[in-house]
């Protein structure tokens, strides 16, 4: 061969012998085939063939595998994002004249999704009570396709009856999809619980350091999975396998990143609740916590997501106060090594189950930082709250307890 031949040829080496701990990472757009009859014939490789690298390589295909096991299902498609992964489960089982029922306190930009994308395809769309299995009786009809959970939801927390809602939608023959990223499938799975479709934010704990957006659909059944692989293939949804295998790293370490980030979080949102700043601290595990009781049956442990409501008079300047922050960064997303606060705006994502507290609500996310050095960040965000507020007396026993420590 000519030398610039020699250059673009790659010689075919062995891998007997080669079982590496790592995951290589199969980078590929084209396919090769052996000969033209194997190419002719490509389509007859079925789902877990290769014909294209959209279609999936080792890498990707050993990440899906992870997944499906940990959720209890059949299949898994990897998708760029979280919300990808929503958008597109709902969007790949749905034609127009179906309805979607979506639980309120679902992910924002599902509902932007949902109002501005689905009811553009004429599906119609209603939001329901995630806590009210009545009113969801009430809005099902036959012309629902899907019943969408998020468990707890989206800032607020709210809990919800999986088996209960899989019970009700089947009965009237809908599928049921969840977003289980607070929890991951090492704290529960929907699969197991009724679910058809269970969707993750593999950006969060299953990366695990903010440097990876991607997400997964798991299904439990051939039938979901045909019509969701066939979507992405029209639609071009890929994902690269140097991310893949990024969020394969990331997974070996996401129990233990969740046992200290999770026992961190039960200490601060103690310091939280003590505090006469706050009214409520929104944590399933929380005895206090509304949805308590569902988490305990159904869930097996904890993330590190929690919402803090401050009171009426504290409230104007929480957002102020996190310029005081020093090991808490300030951000969106959650489940990564750095802790984060974020202000959330809820009154105008609530439709179906209006929210009646103060508007914003504090979402934080323990990482893996010193307890210590979260608590000192805690004290100093609690006192500049209360100088604000105008009620820095030591009184705040929660304020003084943290400083002392």
């Amino acid at each position: 061969m000519n030398d610039l031949t020699q250059c673009v040829v790659t010689p075919k080496v062995k891998l007997d012998g080669f079982d590496s701990l790592g995951v290589g990472v199969h980078r590929a757009s084209t396919i090769v085939f052996k000969d033209a009859q194997a190419y002719a014939t490509r389509g007859d490789r079925g789902d877990e063939g290769y014909t294209y690298g959209l279609y999936g390589t080792p890498t990707t295909r050993t990440l899906e595998a992870k997944i499906t096991t940990l959720e209890g299902g059949l299949r898994t498609f990897l998708v760029p994002s979280g919300q990808a992964a929503c958008s597109l489960a709902i969007l790949a089982l749905v034609k127009a004249g179906d309805k979607v029922l979506i639980a309120d306190t679902a992910y924002p930009p599902v509902r932007d999704f949902a109002d501005r994308d689905l009811t553009k395809f004429g599906i119609e769309v209603e939001y329901y009570d995630p806590t009210s299995l009545s009113d969801l009786e009430a809005r099902m009809d036959e012309r629902t396709r899907i019943v969408w959970c998020e468990s707890p939801g989206s800032t607020t927390m709210e809990v919800q009856d999986i088996r209960a809602i899989a019970a009700i939608a089947h009965r009237s023959g809908a599928l049921v999809g969840c977003d289980n990223t607070w929890a991951t499938p090492l704290n529960f799975k929907p699969l197991e619980h009724g679910a058809d479709i269970v969707a993750e934010a593999l950006t969060k704990y299953f990366s695990g350091h903010s440097d990876v957006l991607m997400g997964s659909i798991t299904v439990g059944s051939q039938d979901l999975a045909a019509p969701i692989r066939a979507t992405l293939g029209r639609y071009g949804i890929g994902v690269s396998p140097d991310d893949a295998s990024m969020v394969l790293r990331g997974m070996e370490t996401m129990g233990i990143r969740l046992k200290h980030a999770s026992e961190a979080a039960y200490a601060i949102c103690e310091h939280f609740a003590q505090s006469r700043l706050v009214g409520s601290v929104l944590f399933p595990p929380r005895p206090d916590c509304p949805g308590h009781e569902l988490w305990s049956r159904d869930f097996t442990g904890s993330s590190a997501v929690f919402s803090v409501i401050f009171t009426a008079e504290a409230t104007p300047h929480v957002a102020d106060a996190l310029d005081v922050l020093k090991t808490f960064a300030i951000g969106a997303s959650w489940g990564g090594t750095r802790s984060l606060m974020a202000p959330m705006p809820i009154k105008r994502f609530r439709t179906a189950r209006p929210w009646v507290g103060e508007d914003l609500v504090l979402r934080i996310s323990i990482g893996l930082e010193a307890l210590s050095d979260l608590q000192t960040d805690v004290a100093a965000f609690l006192t500049c709250i209360a100088q604000a507020a105008g009620t820095d007396r030591a009184d705040d026993q929660n304020t003084v307890r943290l400083q002392q420590k």
